[in-house]
């Protein structure tokens, strides 16, 4: 049995070729996976009679938020109406609330369960921007 031994580096050739044509093929099909959404990030939001600490949170337009809820004294309430939102939040472990920012601009946060004389003053905003 006779060998074609002229041919064997020119197959040789042709597979590594073939095997980099693959790997090409495969990472452009890659690319085009989109990226797993980033987690969304937690806030701690502290609510005391009658003020939410921090008062102020600043937001990227459109960032998944997940605000983490804690009463310290009596039950709260905290929504933001603007994006649909809203927890009761009773003294004890913390309560999670998942939100979304919407565009640019300025939203109001509030106790939305009366608290006690100085409730209607229990806001905060969340700068988006």
């Amino acid at each position: 049995m006779q060998t074609n031994t002229p041919h064997a580096p020119r197959n040789a050739a042709r597979r590594k070729w073939l095997m980099l044509a693959g790997a090409a093929a495969a990472l452009t099909a890659l690319s085009r996976i989109p990226a797993r959404a980033a987690t969304p990030r937690v806030i701690q939001v502290h609510a005391k009679r009658f003020v939410f600490t921090p008062n102020q949170i600043k937001l990227a337009p459109h960032e998944s938020v997940v605000f983490e809820l804690t009463s310290e004294d009596v039950p709260m309430g905290f929504s933001i109406p603007q994006y649909g939102v809203r927890a009761d939040v009773p003294p004890g472990p913390p309560v999670r609330l998942a939100a979304q920012a919407g565009e640019a601009g300025n939203v109001e946060f509030l106790c939305d369960i009366f608290c006690g004389s100085g409730h209607e003053t229990m806001n905060g905003s969340l700068i988006v921007g």
